[in-house]
């Protein structure tokens, strides 16, 4: 057949697996990301604010962190991974819905905490078998592929608790309830649209030992990802700094519209530089890319201390969130996939993750605190230069 007249052929990347993880990131991120969105002004409706939002976000994502680890060093061990995925994917779900239970801060705490067990516990397991679907020279595009498709579902999320906080009168219980339509999807499309190859596990060693066969560039690169995650506070913090400082332009009411309406722009440029980090990283250097999503975030940071508040710094602000956060996950999954062999991906993955997860659980609480006690410019400075410690570290790598 003639190149003329043949069919258009997708990328030989983008297969079955790599469709369906990334579908059910879109959908799972759609299912927490109406409730991530609507939870600031869901805590205010009970009277609290940055500390309770820091405390909530930091023990949540301190539980997914270790969740990760285990689930990380156990499935290396199995002949199958995928049904401990599903089973992530149906917990996040459920612990999401069960927001619309909660009548006090604890609550929330509770619900959050479960959902984010799920999702600690499907994470490494997501991306060994993403990693296991395509060849080395294709992690950037695919890792970025399933980021983009993520960052869809946390535009459409915050979009879809907009328009449900008006179709619901402000009943959050309702909004709450209706996160289980996509999040029931997405135990759907992981349960049957995604396809395990077969693979031999690894042999029975015990957790230090695993963490010891992990090679020496790689340990390195997690020093560096911890230091810029002990800065990388949960964006949901942005949010609330929008609507507090916006109120007295806006009124509150509009000001927490606007806060909504931020981060879906946040998002917006997430996706859009999601895949383009991916395409690039396939390219070029990733330890550069890496530390310049880093310092990115530095900047972002600046900007919040430096710039009057208003509309437009926000603009700047969540924009610039988007994007450091778009490279700064495309490129951690993707060198960690060349830094560490296939066989070993879920440990690899796991430790990342677990990194990542004390680094967000340290940077939430602390930056929820610095910001209550001392305000916004000692709590994003702290942040600041953490981020710039990250980026130098990331720089001295050498990976082959």
């Amino acid at each position: 057949m003639s190149r003329k007249n043949s069919p258009t052929r997708l990328p030989s990347w983008l297969n079955r697996t790599v469709v369906g993880i990334g579908l059910a990131s879109l959908f799972s991120d759609w299912s927490h990301e109406i409730a991530t969105a609507a939870m600031p002004a869901f805590l205010a409706t009970m009277g609290v604010g940055a500390a309770w939002l820091g405390l909530i976000e930091g023990v949540s994502d301190g539980l997914s962190s270790f969740a990760k680890m285990g689930s990380g060093f156990y499935t290396d061990r199995l002949r199958r991974r995928k049904p401990i995925a599903v089973a992530g994917y149906l917990v996040t779900a459920l612990g999401t819905a069960a927001f619309g239970l909660a009548s006090a801060a604890w609550h929330v705490l509770a619900a959050r905490s479960l959902a984010w067990l799920g999702r600690g516990v499907r994470t490494p397991v997501r991306k060994a078998l993403l990693a296991g679907s395509v060849d080395k020279n294709a992690y950037g595009r695919a890792f970025g592929f399933e980021r983009m498709m993520d960052t869809v579902g946390a535009i459409v999320g915050p979009a879809s608790a907009v328009l449900l906080l008006g179709f619901f009168h402000h009943h959050y219980p309702s909004l709450f309830a209706a996160t289980l339509i996509p999040g029931l999807v997405a135990v759907g499309l992981m349960a049957f649209l995604v396809k395990e190859k077969h693979r031999e596990p690894v042999a029975h060693i015990s957790f230090g030992e695993s963490l010891r066969a992990l090679p020496k560039p790689f340990r390195k690169f997690l020093v560096g990802v911890g230091l810029f995650g002990m800065g990388d506070f949960s964006h949901t913090m942005l949010i609330l700094l929008a609507t507090q400082k916006l109120a007295p332009l806006l009124g509150l009411p509009a000001a927490a519209s606007a806060g909504i309406g931020l981060y879906l722009l946040h998002n917006v440029f997430y996706a859009s530089f999601s895949y383009l980090s991916g395409w690039l990283a396939d390219r070029f250097d990733k330890t550069r890319l890496l530390a310049g999503g880093y310092l990115l975030a530095a900047l972002m940071a600046g900007c919040v201390i430096v710039l009057p508040a208003g509309v437009w710094t926000f603009v700047a602000v969540f924009v610039l969130g988007g994007i450091y956060v778009a490279v700064e996950e495309t490129l951690e999954d993707s060198l960690c996939a060349q830094l560490v062999g296939e066989r070993h991906h879920g440990m690899a993955f796991g430790t990342l993750a677990t990194v990542n997860g004390v680094g967000d659980m340290i940077s939430s609480a602390t930056v929820g605190f610095l910001w209550a006690t001392l305000g916004t410019a000692v709590a994003f400075g702290f942040s600041g230069l953490l981020f710039i410690a990250g980026a130098a570290v990331i720089l001295t790598l050498r990976p082959k």
